[in-house]
């Protein structure tokens, strides 16, 4: 008897965390519906990911995540609100619910996908850890780095990796921390450190910002992974299946051809079925995620498909001329892959 009675109050416990869990579902969208914009957390300035022009408009392919949503949700990309956050910053800041969101160069890994109370929705950009040199160094690999002072950004993985790199290359090295990219560079540039160490993808960025930027080289090597995404808390799957779909919607509309120039006509004219469901020609996809029908068409264009949105801020339509590698669609040689809006 007591065996059943254990196991009636568990299931009325878990019956319980359910209906708890789904009370909670759909409350970042319903917030965010009901202010009128989505409050997004970007980083502090990193050119080609988030960083204010001149008029203080925010840019980057991180802040184009953000307008997507917003072109999702609203209609209406200029619909977000930006919050520039550190590396030390950002997680405190999404947990709480200061931002609706964060897409803000942040490394996908297990510890914090899985116990910080956050979810990753996808992957924005592949990227690796590298090092930034004066050629005046001599140096043409991190294996001759050995003694080395190195400048490393505060509360990244970069800490970590670079240790690890290190030892198990039998190399020492004198690591000087900072808070922000912005202070490591200057840092570098000044000759308090040998080298930086970060992100490739923020080495290129970095390195534009430098008073002479040819004299800097990017070092070959690339030490670990860094598969760079937006979050969201977790818990709320309505929320985070439109952040999620706003990403593969960019990518699906690469690879069927759809761009911001030609994506009206095609909604009303295409012949393809796969790009007549995506755009809402046919059927009504967009009711699952909760959104309008032609959520799509309103991503792709006034903010682009994701070829579009690389090319123009961190590809060959930048200052950047990073190339695409990884970031080129699974059938162009590269990772990104999406599912289908069917």
């Amino acid at each position: 008897m007591k065996m059943v009675k254990t196991t009636l109050a568990m299931l009325t416990a878990a019956a319980v965390l359910g209906v708890a869990g789904m009370a909670n579902a759909g409350a970042t969208l319903d917030a965010v519906q009901k202010k009128g914009f989505v409050q997004c957390g970007v980083s502090d300035g990193l050119p080609g990911f988030s960083v204010p022009d001149e008029k203080g408009n925010y840019q980057g392919i991180d802040v184009d995540i953000c307008r997507g949503v917003a072109a999702a949700v609203f209609g209406d990309a200029t619909k977000v609100k930006y919050s520039p956050l550190t590396a030390k910053e950002r997680f405190t800041a999404i947990q709480s619910g200061e931002v609706d969101m964060l897409s803000r160069n942040t490394t996908w890994t297990s510890s914090r996908d899985g116990g910080m109370g956050l979810v990753f929705t996808g992957v924005t950009y592949y990227d690796g850890i590298g090092f930034l040199v004066n050629k005046k160094l001599g140096v043409a690999s991190a294996k001759e780095l050995d003694g080395a002072t190195i400048c490393i950004q505060a509360g990244t993985t970069t800490e970590l990796n670079v240790s690890d790199y290190f030892r198990s290359n039998g190399l020492k090295y004198t690591p000087i921390t900072f808070d922000t990219s912005d202070e490591s560079a200057k840092s570098l540039e000044a000759g308090r450190c040998d080298v930086l160490t970060s992100d490739q993808s923020q080495l290129y960025a970095q390195r534009i910002k430098l008073g002479a930027p040819d004299d800097w080289v990017v070092l070959p090597e690339v030490i670990s992974k860094e598969p760079l995404g937006p979050l969201v808390r977790r818990g709320d799957e309505d929320w985070m299946a439109i952040v999620k779909w706003t990403l593969f919607a960019m990518l699906n509309a690469e690879e069927l051809g759809v761009d911001s120039k030609n994506v009206e006509a095609l909604s009303k004219e295409t012949k393809n079925p796969d790009v007549a469901r995506m755009l809402g020609a046919d059927g009504e996809y967009g009711k699952d995620l909760k959104l309008p029908k032609d959520w799509v068409v309103q991503i792709v264009k006034q903010v682009g498909n994701y070829g579009e949105v690389f090319d123009r801020n961190i590809g060959k339509g930048s200052e950047l001329k990073i190339e695409r590698g990884l970031n080129a669609l699974w059938n162009k040689g590269g990772l990104h892959y999406a599912p289908p809006v069917r």
